[in-house]
């Protein structure tokens, strides 16, 4: 007993060591939930930058933009990375290393509490007319899967039955932000060219060393070269953390979509030979037995096609 003691208060002190700053060796938080993208396009001249880029304009005075970003509301273990007032028009802004056709579902959810939020001093129940401002949803995608310049997600195609006019509808646009793709944007927004090329840098160098290495040397070579140099210098420590979370969790997707890939395969691999079991024993007359052995299925998947045929 007592030994399990000491190891358990050696353990406490380990915890309590690896909680101390220590700008040499950060402790990587495997909670952390901020994006690098967020943290760039927080302060309000880096987002003007951006908002301006993609919608050919020259706003120069940032207390013109209002930043309403929900920090309470969290989907899929991710903060939204920036929603913002600018010119009547409320923009939903977020970056995506991984294609996800589900987020028209998932911006309908906040859009509906920034409204909320936004009247929450005024009644529904008035006769009067409640302005709401124009809402512009933005994915900024640079996964390394292929994908077009430009894709419209609609929520519409998420519902069960098609509709040629659907009654709620919600459109996202996805620009792909990888080399070579909307370049004129990339031209007007050195931040966010800056940002693919930090992350370019990130994946070359991951494929060679320990993430934590890469992103060391990431950000050194950064630096040098003046890419997000104010930032990286600021928010070093920040943003190895955060760069390390990223670049596990898209690992951890990416083998996540293989497995669902695979699986996918498999149960159409299964539902084909179920499919010719079936036609041999209508129209042939044959036992489940023996359709399994004119297929020459395996004999320790036959179970498997028995418990199909059975269940349905």
């Amino acid at each position: 007993m007592g030994k399990k003691r000491i190891q358990k208060q050696d353990r406490k002190n380990l915890e309590q060591r690896q909680n101390i700053s220590d700008p040499e060796h950060p402790v990587i938080n495997r909670t952390y939930k901020d994006t690098l993208f967020r943290m760039i396009f927080r302060e309000k001249k880096n987002l003007l930058q951006l908002y301006n880029a993609l919608n050919n304009t020259n706003y120069r005075d940032v207390t013109n933009l209002e930043v309403i970003t929900l920090e309470n509301a969290i989907y899929m273990n991710m903060k939204n990375d920036v929603a913002f007032l600018l010119a009547d028009r409320l923009n939903l802004y977020e970056h995506q290393s991984t294609f996800n056709p589900n987020m028209p579902l998932r911006n309908l959810f906040y859009i509906s509490r920034e409204y909320e939020k936004l009247i929450e001093k005024q009644s529904l129940y008035s006769s009067t007319k409640i302005q709401i401002p124009n809402p512009h949803f933005i994915v900024f995608y640079n996964g390394t899967l292929s994908q077009a310049e430009r894709t419209i997600l609609k929520l519409s195609d998420l519902y069960n039955h098609p509709e040629e006019i659907p009654e709620l509808e919600l459109t996202v646009c996805m620009l792909n932000i990888n080399k070579g793709y909307n370049n004129e944007i990339l031209k007007q927004c050195n931040l966010l060219s800056e940002y693919i090329q930090y992350v370019d840098l990130v994946r070359t160098y991951a494929k060679a060393l320990p993430i934590e290495e890469a992103v060391e040397l990431a950000v050194t070579e950064a630096i040098k070269n003046n890419i997000l140099t104010e930032f990286l210098q600021k928010c070093r420590r920040e943003a190895i953390q955060v760069s390390i979370f990223e670049y596990d969790e898209e690992k951890e997707l990416r083998l996540l979509r293989q497995a669902e890939r695979k699986g996918a395969l498999e149960e159409g691999r299964q539902q084909g030979i179920e499919s010719g079991i079936r036609s041999l024993m209508d129209n042939m007359k044959l036992s489940l037995n023996q359709a399994m052995d004119v297929l020459n299925i395996p004999s320790e998947e036959q179970p498997i096609y028995a418990a199909r045929i059975h269940n349905k």
